[in-house]
């Protein structure tokens, strides 16, 4: 094996061919002569399918959490991780206005870096996508279930959850009664959540097989199903259903917002961050997971009337629509109550509550567009996840099926299919918590090699066309002003909080004395790990006068992984080595550019 064959390219020029080509004519898949994806898809339906990917369970539940430990200045983590996934979307939208074919940052990493890491990040793509998506469907059942106990249905409660969740509920409350405590007066303790006792309650009545509980959230499954079920049919009536759903949950919001600004009590904004910077920055993972979706818009290119022009234009027109709803509506929420009082499930319903305005009618509007906003981004991403897989396939990477194009719905049949098995398997089964953080980390990731592309600039070496192509990533010599953002944010932390940063370089934990001076350090490497990153960057900077935009966005989404814990890094890099050991196993023997001749390919 040749080392340097690991990072073999393929130019602008030759992927475009081969997306017209599909890889699925080559093998003979596609029946009626016509392997290719329907163009059918506007600017206004992929900002459409923006909104719909970004504006869903994070706006309508998460939202709350990162504000109860924020307080209002959560406003400025929503700006931060705003900026970070802006500069990233410029850097998607130069590489969409020159790529525009399927696959994403996997496509745009195979033209940057080569194979080894397109598969890596294509690898990467498919359990952010997954992992969203159960983590979507999770969301969307619990929201469903709720409407429906509203109106006195209620779904035994065994059917609604995880098999990990009613476990830890039932020893938690099963601990207590062993204690010498009745299930009443446990019940009654104000530390045992609903959810414990839901959980509790699905342990003890769930029926056995083989002694074990039969638990599984039965609504998550049904919604994956009947979600698949429309992106195979086709991606004109996806997108039909798309923009009347987004339209919806769109009116909702801005109903809350402005119904519930008559509610503001400017009292509830101080202290505006209760808990500082370390209270705001605990929400990374909640809001950052409110901004996944625009880069799924990528995805989709094949299905454009105009890729070059109208992707990128929807990515920056989708992140900044919600970008502006997500602080408007955070400063209503919190206004409208304590920010102490926000760690629920359902803030939007919440505020309307007794608690907050007392609105009834209102929570309900509010829990029945919550249904409809979640399903949306199911939707956006069950269409994305297939066509990364399509355009692997297309590579050789993955077995020739997977680019196999329905003859009537031009939808990538094969991939569709087994995307909702390998989404709807898991929701069954799965916690929320515990994936929620690994599809961020994943989406992040991603982040950084597109602007480490763009920074690179090697996108362009392999464009032959001689056209004269738009730009959307405008040079800024970053010569000085990187090194000026450094030292100054050095500065700012040495001044404002001299002894967090001592306590930072300390291998001990003042708070927890017992743990041991590597349990203290590993949870740091992230971090430390950044530090070094950032003065090699502003090293080049300085030297080699980089391109500062896709410098800040790299810089900004690589911190923003840092924030996301130890853990989540550790099960990120499990993953990247099983998919190492598939691409060694099938992907690099049976890559196209391993086997030039079969796919027009140049010798």
């Amino acid at each position: 094996m040749s080392y340097t064959n690991l990072f073999r390219k393929k130019s602008v020029v030759q992927i475009k061919r081969d997306a017209e080509l599909g890889f699925s004519d080559a093998h003979g898949l596609a029946t009626d002569g016509e392997p290719h994806l329907r163009k059918t898809l506007g600017v206004l339906d992929l900002t459409s399918l923006g909104i719909a990917a970004i504006v869903g369970a994070g706006i309508f539940a998460m939202i709350g959490n990162a504000a109860h430990s924020g307080g209002p200045a959560v406003i400025f983590l929503f700006m931060f991780t705003a900026m970070a996934c802006g500069f990233s979307a410029l850097c998607y939208a130069e590489f969409a206005s020159k790529i525009p074919v399927a696959g994403s940052a996997y496509t745009y990493a195979y033209a940057s870096f080569g194979e080894l890491v397109a598969w890596i990040i294509g690898w990467d793509l498919l359990m952010e996508y997954a992992i969203g998506n159960i983590a979507v469907a999770i969301s969307w059942s619990d929201y469903f279930t709720g409407l429906l106990s509203g109106y006195g249905i209620n779904v035994p409660a065994y059917l609604t959850m995880d098999f990990l969740s009613a476990s830890r509920g039932y020893d938690t409350i099963n601990g207590l009664i062993v204690q010498g405590s009745n299930l009443e007066a446990v019940n009654a303790m104000p530390d045992v959540t609903n959810g414990m006792k839901e959980a509790y309650a699905a342990w003890t009545t769930a029926p056995r097989v083989g002694g074990i509980p039969f638990i599984c959230d039965l609504p998550a499954l049904g919604i994956v199903f009947a979600v698949t079920a429309l992106v195979y049919v086709g991606i004109r009536e996806s997108k039909r259903a798309s923009n009347v759903m987004v339209a919806l949950k769109l009116a909702v919001i801005f109903l809350v917002i402005v119904l519930g600004s008559f509610y503001i009590n400017p009292a509830n904004w101080s202290p505006f961050a209760p808990n500082g910077a370390s209270g705001v920055l605990k929400g990374v993972a909640a809001v950052f997971f409110a901004f996944i979706g625009f880069d799924a818009l990528s995805t989709t290119a094949e299905e454009c009337k105009n890729p070059t022009r109208d992707l990128p234009r929807a990515m920056i027109y989708s992140l900044i629509i919600c970008t502006t709803l997500y602080i408007i509506l955070t400063l209503v929420l919190t206004g409208m109550v304590s920010y102490t009082q926000l760690q629920v499930g359902d803030p939007l319903a919440f505020v309307f509550g007794p608690e907050g305005a007392n609105l009834p009618w209102m929570s309900g509007i509010v829990a029945v567009s919550a249904v409809v906003a979640i399903a949306t981004v199911l939707l956006v991403f069950q269409l994305g996840q297939p066509r990364i897989w399509m355009a692997m396939s297309r590579d050789g990477l993955l077995p020739p099926i997977f680019s196999s194009i329905h003859p009537r719905f031009k939808t990538p049949w094969f991939s569709t299919i087994i995307t909702g098995l390998v989404v709807a398997i898991p929701s069954l089964f799965m916690n929320l918590t515990e994936v929620t953080d690994l599809s961020s980390i994943g989406t992040l990731f991603a982040f950084c090699l597109v602007c480490g592309g763009v920074l690179l600039g090697a996108h362009t070496r392999g464009l032959e066309t001689g056209e004269n192509e738009r730009t959307f990533v405008p040079y800024i010599n970053s010569r000085y002003i990187v090194p000026a953002i450094f030292f100054i944010a050095w500065g700012a932390l040495f001044y404002f909080n001299a002894e967090g940063v001592r306590a930072f370089f300390s291998f001990t934990d003042p708070s927890d004395p017992t743990l041991g001076a590597w349990e203290v350090f590993r949870h740091k490497i992230p971090l430390y790990a950044y530090i070094v990153l950032s003065f090699v960057m502003v090293y080049f900077c300085f030297r080699r006068r980089l391109s500062l935009i896709p410098v800040l966005g790299l810089m900004s989404c690589s911190y923003l992984m840092t924030e996301l814990g130890i853990t989540n890094w550790t099960r990120f890099g499990l993953w990247l080595i099983v998919g190492l050991v598939l691409y060694f196993m099938y992907g690099y023997g049976h890559s196209k550019l391993s086997h030039p001749a079969t796919t027009g390919a140049p010798q």
